[in-house]
């Protein structure tokens, strides 16, 4: 018997929209964070540790066109035809000029595979500036996915895990970003410090309320 989900997996989506399959090919462009550079904060959050979800062939000293080419060679001896979203994931992806922003972009864009970006940053690090230029490039047909990192909603929490920003912060990226063609996305983690059951119903309420499209859960594993 076929079990239906009871959500929308975004892989779904993705084949549903380009009509194929579509993977993600992360990328490490050099970015850091205003919580390790000393502008709101040092040290980055509690759990920050890039290396443990870097493929190895991401390293920052690479060009991106090289990344991206070597992480399609990974994934292709998996997969024998597909496309590929450039996936700015390590650190703070917004976190630099506009000047510098746009070079990295579009040097992604520019290989014949991709057909669109991934940016995960912080909600605090979006200017608008920035979200002119992308929305920009999906006025031209090009798919952009914004990913911020929520990580709780509770603002107690987030001081807890040395976060750096605070959920209203994360409200305003969101507002700022609505309607421009952009595609939204949030990430959180459960099981956080101090957070039990009433604290993840209150993280769907209050998420729920936001403009976003995709949620990306990750659970706490216990030490």
């Amino acid at each position: 018997m076929k079990i239906e989900k009871r959500y929308n997996d975004f892989s779904s989506f993705v084949r549903k929209k380009f009509n194929g399959r579509v993977q993600k090919v992360s990328i490490d462009a050099g970015f850091t964070c205003p919580n390790k550079d000393g502008t709101k904060g040092i040290g980055g959050c509690t759990y920050c540790n890039n290396n443990t979800f870097n493929p190895k062939y991401c390293k920052p000293i690479k060009p991106i066109s090289i990344q991206i080419e070597e992480g399609i060679s990974f994934f292709s001896k998996k997969y024998k035809s597909q496309n590929y979203l450039a996936y700015f994931q390590a650190f703070t992806n917004t976190y630099a000029p506009l000047s510098d922003l746009i070079p990295m972009y579009e040097e992604a864009l520019n290989h014949k595979d991709v057909l669109g970006l991934v940016i995960a940053t912080r909600p605090d690090s979006i200017k608008d500036e920035v979200l002119d230029y992308l929305e920009t490039l999906s006025k031209k047909g090009v798919f952009i996915k914004l990913e911020y990192g929520l990580e709780s909603t509770n603002n107690s929490t987030l001081d807890k895990i040395n976060r750096c920003q605070t959920h209203e912060e994360a409200i305003d990226a969101f507002n700022r970003s609505k309607d421009r063609g952009l595609y939204l996305g949030g990430h959180i983690i459960l099981g956080l410090p101090g957070e039990g059951r009433e604290d993840m119903l209150e993280h769907a309420s209050k998420i729920s309320e936001l403009p976003i499209q995709s949620l990306k859960i990750h659970t706490r594993q216990a030490s």
